[in-house]
């Protein structure tokens, strides 16, 4: 009678081999436009040559069969394992988030300027933020100015 426990055999029982997978070959010169089709939840690049949506802060590209994510729609993108996919994104097929894409982009461009839906192009926001701040500062400083007699023909 022989009883083994474990992998006392000898026999070593290799680890699988390391997946390499490539950098994503990602080129955008402008921010592009993200619109977000009501029946997806999430915002979806238009207009450009990659599959790249816009989920809780994020950027998720589909390239060369693999998922990667990043912090800016330029990168860094590292790659992240489709489980790991926000929800909203996991359970759409890719042939399904492309028709919808393209069905609100049709929507979008027809109606461009009265378009309703939820749209935006990254650090736009931030420029007109930054005009509304410096509006602000002006506002605040003219009437600081105007507190204490400043440009109203009084002396000081």
């Amino acid at each position: 009678m022989n009883i083994n426990v474990g992998n006392r055999s000898g026999v070593v029982i290799p680890a699988p081999p390391a997946v390499v997978v490539p950098a994503p070959r990602v080129v955008i010169e402008e921010p592009p436009l993200f619109i977000a089709p009501p029946r997806l939840g999430f915002y979806v690049g238009v207009d450009i040559p990659y599959d790249i949506f816009y989920i809780s802060g994020r950027y998720y590209l589909w390239q060369d069969n693999y998922w990667y994510r990043a912090p800016s729609y330029g990168g860094p993108w590292t790659v992240v394992n489709h489980r790991n996919l926000p929800p909203g994104l996991r359970k759409h097929k890719l042939e399904r988030i492309r028709y919808y894409r393209d069905d609100e982009y049709r929507v979008y461009s027809h109606e461009h300027d009265h378009y309703r839906g939820k749209h935006f192009k990254p650090g736009k926001e931030y420029k007109e933020r930054y005009k509304e701040e410096r509006k602000r500062e002006k506002r605040e400083y003219k009437h600081h100015g105007e507190e204490k007699g400043h440009g109203h023909g009084h002396d000081d």
